[in-house]
């Protein structure tokens, strides 16, 4: 009997809710094939089953919170084996005789569970389950079985490879406690209210907020930027742009564009404090904000400085896709630089959005709206938007954080500037 453990899930993750069983009890199951979703507080993540067999129990309900390390159920391998002979033998039956239910045979093509195609499932074979998780890596050293079922099938890769079990990552702090008189004021709710637990994401963002909040010095910075010469650019555009690259001109690109060259000018904003030392980073992995059936996630778009106007375009598309649908990884979610939020979509006029710790910088966009300005002394009717930049007032003083707003509003307004780079 091979358990099914939770495996270490990602740095600061220590638990995670079963979101749904994808094999029910009694099914035929391959080597690494995924049996359970988990939804983490970050992402939802798929359970491989460790061993080709048969799931013979769950020990977990769906809406559960179950913990790292946790078994939440089991795959009988020898089910498998058992089950092989007897299809290999069908003429052995005698035709007068009523023939005996058989178990499912341990040969033929797994059944893809939903988003995952039926091509990359592995073929269940009869002998999988004695081979599915060898005793030594490939320099020879032996390595503990036990061990190496609580891994997921790429650590089990890697630890075949160098011949040795990775170390788990750390776990991080603890969820903040409920407060004592939680469980009173629950039991006191009116009963023709709707009681909902929080979910691990929701958690995961609350508690992000508040440590924003107590561990950095953050203040919020306005200004304004005319709109025009960007949407006319798009407008004029935007469908050669299309037909060429395959993907719409958006204004994230042109923001993106122009965060970059104002990080550069002022590299307070894209940076980190880490104890008593400031780390200035020198590459650009911005943060951009996706609202998500399951909440807000922030996937990271790399290297944002080589990318053109066509790259970034298909890069947010693919991350906000694949948000949700509840394909990202935790690499996508982890060690951006910079954060962008467009509250506009959503109809907001202005906002002061909260830092997404440790970065030292956030801009918030926001709706378009055409407004009266004066413009050389005569009022015109111009599409404005309200910016905001939320920066952390231990590495940035307030002249930098305006200065840096002042830099993307000129590079917006004068979007030619980003081409030649000045």
């Amino acid at each position: 009997m091979a358990d099914l453990v939770v495996p270490q899930l990602g740095e600061s993750i220590s638990e995670a809710v079963v979101a749904r069983w994808l094999k029910q009890v009694g099914e035929t199951v391959a080597a690494d094939e995924p049996i359970a979703e988990l939804e983490t507080d970050k992402i939802t993540v798929q359970l491989p089953s460790p061993v080709a067999g048969v799931l013979t129990e769950q020990r977990a309900k769906v809406g559960a919170t179950v913990k790292v390390g946790e078994v939440i159920g089991g795959v009988d391998a020898s089910a498998v084996a058992k089950a092989a002979p007897a299809a290999a033998k069908p003429a052995e039956a005698k035709p007068a005789e009523a023939k005996p239910a058989e178990p499912k045979p341990a040969v033929g093509k797994a059944i893809a569970p939903p988003n995952q195609p039926t091509g990359r499932q592995p073929a269940v074979g009869a002998g999988m389950a004695a081979a599915a998780v060898p005793a030594r890596g490939g320099n020879g050293q032996s390595l503990d079985k036990d061990a190496l079922l609580k891994l997921t099938p790429s650590q089990r890769a890697q630890a075949r490879e160098v011949g040795s079990i990775p170390k788990a990552a750390p776990t991080g702090a603890p969820a903040a406690a409920s407060g004592p008189n939680d469980e009173a004021r629950l039991q006191r709710v009116d009963p023709r209210d709707e009681v909902v637990p929080m979910s691990p994401l929701r958690k995961r963002v609350a508690e992000r907020l508040v440590q924003a909040q107590h561990e950095s010095a953050s203040l919020t910075t306005f200004n304004e930027v005319d709109m025009t010469a960007v949407m006319e650019l798009r407008s004029k555009y935007k469908d050669s742009f299309e037909k060429t690259h395959g993907v719409k001109l958006g204004f994230m690109s042109f923001f993106a564009k122009a965060c970059v060259y104002a990080c550069k000018l002022y590299p307070g904003i894209n940076a980190e404090v880490i104890g008593g030392s400031i780390v200035y980073k020198k590459h650009y992995d911005f943060g951009i904000a996706v609202s998500t059936p399951k909440g807000l996630v922030v996937p990271v778009l790399r290297d944002v400085d080589a990318l053109s106007f066509a790259g970034i375009e298909k890069g947010i598309l693919d991350l906000a896709e694949r948000a949700k649908t509840g394909k990202l990884g935790l690499e996508d979610l982890s060690n951006g630089t910079f954060s962008i939020t467009n509250g506009g979509i959503y109809g907001s006029m202005m906002s002061t959005p909260l830092l997404n710790y440790p970065q030292t910088g956030i801009l918030g966009m926001h709706n378009i709206v055409k407004r009266a300005v004066v413009i050389a002394d005569e009022i015109k009717i111009r599409p404005m938007m309200y910016l905001a930049l939320s920066y952390d007032h231990r590495v940035v003083d307030g002249k930098e954080a305006v200065s840096f707003l002042v830099a993307v509003k000129d590079r917006l307004e004068a979007p030619d500037r980003m081409l030649i780079e000045v």
